[in-house]
Order: C-alpha cells, then structure tokens, then sequence
C-alpha cells in the first residue's frame, strides 16, 4: 500500500525540479511529424533551457521551464495535436518498434496499432486513472520492445494475422485486428485486480493478484468481444535490441532511415532540427535514441555526416553507447552527486567488461535492464557499484567504458522531488559490492 499518489510528471503537471519546472511529454510510439517535431523545439527554446531529454520511454522532457510556462506549453502541444486528453495525458505511455515499416523484418505495422490504442485509451474513463508508469509495448515482431518489462504488451506474430498478448505471466492469441482493443481491455483489467492494492503496475500486484488479474482478464476480453486463446508451452518469443545506429536501408533498396543517440540521451534544439527537417518527421525511441525515416539512401548517408558533425553518436563504436546516466545534480534535488559529468568522464576512460550506468541516488531513475554496472552515488563521495546480470537486452544507452571514476562529484542535497526519468521503482541503495542476477 502507497502513502501518496502518483506524482510522476506530465505535459500539464509540471515537477518543480532545481532547475526549473520540468515538463514531460508523452508521444505514443515515439512518433512525430516534423511539425510536431518543430513545435516541440519552439517549446524547449522558448520556454525552457533550449535542450531536450530522450527518457527511457521514448518520451522528451522540457527542463528549465519557468512556472508561468504550463498555459503556454500546453496550448502550443493542443495546437500541435500533441496533448488529445488532458484527463489522459500520463496515461499515453505507448512505446512501438521503431524502425517499423523502415525494413523488412516485421510482421505487423505497429504506427497503426499506437495510433488506434492511443485513441482507445483517451476514450477510456478508467484509463485515465492509469499510473504516470504504467507501459504499453507493441512489438511489430522483431522482439525490441517486447523486452522492456511493459504492463501490456502486444507481439505481432509471422503473417500478420495474430499477436500475443502478454500481460504478467499471461499469455493469450488475439487476432491482430483485435490487439490494439485487447491492450486497452488488459489495462482496464488490471484497474479492476489492483482495486485497493495501491498497485501502480502489474508487477506490483500483491499476492495472488497475478492469478486474479488473469481471471478478470479472461472476463474482460470476452465481453469487449475479442476471441483469445491461451498460448501453450513452450513459448520462446523473440528477443531483438534496440536499431543500430547508422543507416537502415528498406527492402529494396529506395529507402532509408537514420538512428542516432545524443550523449546521455540530451540534445540541443539545434540538434533536434538537423534530425527533424531531414526525413518524414522523428520516431524517439525507449534506447533514447532518435530514427529519421523516409529518407533516400544518399539523403541519409548526408544526414548521417552532418549529425556526427554536430555532436551526435552515429556510430556503435562510440564510447557514449556504453555509459547513461540520469539527471543528476545539479537539475535534480535528490540526487548525490553530478553523474552526467562522472558519465562523461567514464566515456573519456578505458573500457569496461559491461556497460555503465550511474544513479544520484537508489531510485535509479531511468537505469537499464540488461547486465550492467549499476553505480549509485551514497553521499560520501563514493559509488556503491552493483553489477547486474539480465537476460533481456538493455534498455539504456548501451555497453560502457572504464572503471568508476573518482571521487563523485557532489553537491549539497536538497529538498526531494520526483524521479526525472521515468520507469524506475523505489529501490533501497546497498552499499557494498554485488552481483544480482535477476
């Protein structure tokens, strides 16, 4: 049981960071239109820092954000289409494959599925009392999302006719005309088997709640109308990563698309421009990285060479792919040390045996799944380092550099707020070494 609410941050409810007012932005699928794309960098310049922030939920954040700024930024996200709801705004948290329909692997494509799914949950009532964390995952068969430890999660299935529909250890058939009604439907189920239980997310349902949630699931689906059927054992679903940085070429050869990755997932305005001017708008995606499709194969090896120019990561062979951090001081109140310049100069060392990601504080906002070093700033100066052994693919920035850096660079701890990186529950720090294989 919680004793407070959800205080996760929105594109309305603004978090009073030490920087300023922080505002995040959910864009189902990662999607946009280089219109939205160009609103999005108005609002990071003209009422913010002038930077964006790529979180693990391939949502962006505005930071520096003064606190007359919440009328403004959300007429400028209405205008642009980008704020549908706002009695759903937090609910939005849809992350798609997003190389979809840029090559030739998938089995579904999935920009149709986000697209009626995101209609779906803004007509819901009781969606709009989902959690600010609460995930959905649709998988257009290549495996990359599907990883990521979604609520719901949908897995198109070869021939495009079927998906699975996971929810906990569930696992049931739909026809792929019903998947995106079949989300919703879970997500309401859940509402219903976390009644009382202050359970913002599946895996939070206490007790036999798993079990009762199944039950409710069964129910639900059956009267909204959809055929599911259970899916027997042995189940071994895909297991893919994030898109290669570089160029993606489609089958045939007339078309490509571009990934890049700002260091520690922070970009200019600028930055934002170069990608969104080029192609047919951006896809952000859960990696915090950024696709640039519709482009000819000459257009994105030209925008692949002027984004390195610019101080973006095109390549798996640069060392920013191996380190992530969150925040950190001195944006964030809670955090115990400046990990962005401790990231950065981890970047600058000899590599390490796995990738590394360092936290201001045991909340561990925005970390990776995947084996990683996990390194939490204690206070003292110091990282406790955990080394963590996963077998899903990671969700962060990628395998990392050297040994920890030292000491951590601290600044004085104020009042806490909440996490700036979404995805990440409360978890005790530890201060000795461990290996954890989850």
């Amino acid at each position: 049981m919680r004793d407070r609410g959800d205080a996760c941050p929105g594109a309305l409810r603004l978090h009073a960071a030490d920087d300023g007012r922080l505002a995040r932005l959910r864009l189902p699928g990662g999607l946009l239109t280089a219109r939205q794309a160009e609103v999005v960098a108005d609002a990071a310049e003209l009422l913010g820092d002038g930077h964006l922030d790529l979180t693990s939920r391939g949502n962006v954040q505005l930071r520096g954000l003064a606190e007359s700024c919440a009328a403004p930024l959300a007429a400028r996200l209405h205008a642009a289409g980008l704020l549908p709801s706002e009695r759903h705004e937090r609910a939005r948290n849809i992350v798609a494959s997003p190389l979809a329909g840029e090559d030739e692997l998938p089995f579904a494509d999935v920009r149709l599925w986000v697209r009626e799914l995101d209609a779906l949950v803004c007509a819901s009532d009781r969606a709009a009392d989902l959690s600010g964390r609460f995930l959905f995952a649709l998988d257009d068969g290549r495996g990359d999302v599907a990883t990521l430890g979604a609520d719901v999660t949908l897995l198109a299935e070869p021939g495009a006719g079927s998906a699975v529909l996971l929810v906990g250890p569930g696992r049931l058939r739909v026809r792929a005309a019903d998947a995106p009604r079949a989300a919703l439907l879970a997500a309401e189920a859940f509402r219903t088997a976390a009644a009382g239980s202050g359970a913002w997310r599946v895996h939070e349902l206490p007790g036999d709640g798993a079990a009762r949630l199944a039950a409710v699931l069964r129910d639900a689906l059956g009267a909204g109308g959809v055929r599911a059927e259970h899916v027997p054992d042995p189940y071994a679903p895909p297991r893919g990563g994030p898109p290669a940085l570089g160029t993606v070429r489609a089958p045939g050869g007339e078309r490509a698309a571009v990934c890049v990755q700002p260091p520690l997932g922070r970009l200019t305005a600028a930055q934002w421009r170069l990608l969104a001017g080029a192609g047919d708008g951006l896809r952000v995606t859960p990696w915090r990285s950024l696709v640039v499709p519709g482009l000819t194969p000459t257009a994105a090896d030209v925008l692949l060479g002027r984004a390195a120019a610019a101080g973006l990561v095109t390549s798996a062979d640069s060392p920013w792919t191996r380190v992530g951090a969150c925040t950190g001081r001195p944006g964030c109140a809670k955090s115990l040390a400046d990990v962005r310049a401790d990231a950065a100069a981890a970047a600058a060392g000899p590599r390490a045996r796995l990738p590394v990601y360092f936290s201001g504080c045991a909340r561990r906002c925005g970390h990776p799944r995947g084996p990683h070093l996990d390194k939490v700033a204690t206070g003292d100066g110091t990282y406790a380092t955990t080394t963590v052994t996963d077998a899903a693919p990671s969700t962060g920035p990628g395998p990392d550099p050297g040994p920890d850096p030292a000491p951590a660079r601290r600044h004085p701890r104020r009042d806490p707020g909440t996490p700036d990186t979404p995805g990440t529950p409360d978890t005790p720090d530890t201060p000795t070494t461990t290996t954890v294989t989850r």
